[in-house]
């Protein structure tokens, strides 16, 4: 059965300008049961716009596989490792007032504005801005910023596999001192107290007990190195974790949403099943209960410091995943009138409850470690690498049936890093497969060529200094430029192609218009959040540096490097393409789209 819709002309400026093209959209469902798009575009009165090309676009199996999808990307590692230490930190439950509000006034608009224009246009990141030209810059950027954070994201999961493995022991190997990889100074933990920690040193930052042991030495190597100037060669343990994670992105991704759409059934779901789990035991533990008022307590004073606001909005940033091309992707797999607003209101919703959720599950076995050490919360709370490979893996050493529950730990550590990783690479292999014809018919062996790619450049990661390179690219491959990417595409899409436009497209699809409240948020408050974070990233951007280690000054040359590498992108193409149109300014303006913001000054 098909089913032809033929828009009238006057709707067309959101594909090509007026009266120069009629595009035909046909929906069919062929005998597999996947569906697929096939859109031709058929050039009228003999327009400028002269090509034809007939696209075959699969569509998602299910809509749960979507939902799954974008809700296995943006719940990632953060959720666990970030928020509920940053939640903590800046006022327990008063850090929740800034957090929803620029979930609200920001967050949903930008998540809301990614579904909306990657489904209306069945387009990756690049190709996507047929609505405006002049803007395409910015879908390389985002890709090549998804790329690199391939390169250090999937070494992180590749540690999560490590620690899996060596869990499978009847003694965890970093339950006690004595072994090859410790130094003479190893402590036992049950050795160190209030007192021997001394004034001003916080048990998280103890870097002689087994735990921290086994992960600096036993897993990174890193006293093997004197500084990111001596990396050393890649470990072979980690190079055959690395090689395992990279074949299962490959084969989660080689048959496209079909095969991705199946995968996150586990990866999106097996989180949530381990982090109540992991609550339950955790509030069974003595101290739990101090842990979990400490994460709770709120202190309004807080408030008054510019610091909580900035993390606020980075946080909420970050963790909903605006920006690197994946919901753009995502999206443009869905059916055309596919009500991605309402998707919108529940992905956001999921992903901060998961991290306002997870919290619970850190904090009681944080309290747990308080208790056990008699020491405060403060001295045991941290964030990062730090939680989840060294303080949690300790805590859970010293508990009945620690094999088990370190192997459910770590499962969860992968599958929350697997789906945001396979996110990523999708985003890159859309994007480009897109805009490059021959990629899309030749899928298979574009993803192999992506994830092989990705595993070389990340052997740079797995070295004895790799932790140094992680850091680097952490830091600039997607700090700055990821903002800036986003700005310039809420200013693309809000100024030049019209928030107007914009929300026609939306009722196109769904048969209603964007409200006044989204419209405003699209146009001014988003542009203005996304400002504020940039200059409040570069305002507070400080030195690389990792614990005491400080990098040498030619480390942040090449860091800003990596991220002008992507950022440039946005200028360069712009003037390319302005330049290469030949006619008038007005001329250039109109075939850009009709871009509004131009033709105000014409």
């Amino acid at each position: 059965m098909e089913v032809q819709m033929k828009p009238d002309h006057h709707k067309l400026s959101a594909v090509a300008p007026l009266n120069q093209c009629d595009v035909e959209l046909t929906l069919v469902k062929d005998q597999n049961g996947v569906q697929c798009t096939s859109s031709s575009i058929v050039p009228n009165h003999g327009g400028p716009l002269t090509s034809n090309t007939e696209v075959e676009r699969e569509i998602w199996g299910k809509k749960i596989d979507f939902l799954l999808s974008v809700i296995g990307f943006a719940v990632d590692l953060a959720n666990v490792w970030r928020f509920p230490y940053l939640c903590y930190k800046n006022g327990g439950g008063a850090f929740l007032i800034p957090y929803i509000l620029f979930l609200v006034i920001a967050g949903m608009p930008l998540f809301y504005m990614e579904l909306a224009l990657g489904q209306y246009n069945r387009e990756g990141a690049a190709t996507v801005w047929k609505i405006c030209p002049v803007f395409k810059g910015v879908g390389y950027t985002v890709i090549l910023i998804a790329l690199y954070v391939g390169f250090y994201y999937n070494v992180i999961i590749a540690w999560s596999l490590y620690y899996l493995f060596s869990s499978m022991t009847s003694e965890l190997p970093w339950l006690k001192c004595g072994n090859r990889w410790n130094s003479p100074n190893c402590v036992d933990p049950l050795a160190i107290n209030k007192s021997v920690l001394g004034n001003g040193t916080s048990y998280a930052k103890y870097k002689i007990t087994p735990a921290a042991e086994y992960y600096e030495r036993g897993v990174l190597h890193l006293h093997e190195s004197k500084g990111i100037q001596d990396l050393g060669m890649p470990r072979w343990e980690l190079s055959l974790c690395l090689i395992v994670v990279v074949f299962i992105l490959y084969f989660s991704l080689w048959k496209g949403v079909k095969s991705s759409g199946k995968v996150v059934y586990i990866t999106a779901t097996m989180p949530y099943i381990v982090l109540f789990v992991l609550l339950i035991r955790g509030i069974t533990l003595p101290g739990s209960m101090n842990g979990i008022k400490a994460y709770l307590h709120i202190d309004f004073n807080r408030l008054n410091n510019l610091e909580v606001w900035i993390d606020a909005a980075t946080q909420i940033f970050f963790s909903l995943g605006a920006g690197f091309g994946v919901l753009i992707a995502f999206a443009s797999y869905n059916k055309f009138d596919n009500n991605c607003y309402r998707d919108a209101l529940l992905t956001t919703t999921v992903n901060c409850v998961t991290s306002f959720f997870s919290g619970f599950a850190i904090f009681s076995v944080l309290g747990y470690m308080a208790h056990k050490h008699k020491v405060k919360i403060e001295d045991v709370a941290t964030e990062g690498a730090g939680l989840v490979f060294i303080i949690y893996p300790e805590a859970i050493s010293t508990l009945p049936g620690s094999t088990f529950w370190a192997i459910l730990f770590f499962i969860m550590l992968l599958t929350l890093g697997i789906d945001s990783s396979m996110g990523g690479m999708e985003a890159v292999i859309t994007g480009l497969s897109d805009d490059f014809l021959f990629l899309k018919r030749n899928r298979k062996v574009f993803t192999f060529a992506t994830a092989f790619g990705t595993f070389l450049f990340s052997l740079l990661c797995i070295t004895n200094g790799g932790i140094y390179v992680l850091t680097l690219l952490d830091k600039y491959a997607a700090g700055t430029a990821i903002l800036f990417g986003v700005l310039i595409e809420a200013i693309g899409v809000s100024w030049f192609y019209g928030v107007d436009r914009f929300s026609e497209d939306i009722e196109r699809m769904m048969g209603f218009k964007p409200g006044l409240y989204w419209r405003l948020c699209w146009k001014f408050v988003s542009p203005a959040f996304l400002l504020f974070v940039v200059i409040a990233s570069a305002v507070t951007s400080s030195g690389l540096k990792y614990d005491e280690y400080v990098f040498p000054n030619w480390s942040n040359y090449v860091g800003w490097g990596v991220a002008m590498s992507s950022m440039l992108f946005v200028p360069f193409y712009a003037i390319y393409k302005f330049f290469s149109i030949p006619g008038t300014f007005k001329e250039v303006c109109r075939y850009t789209s009709q871009c509004q913001a131009c033709l105000i000054f014409l």
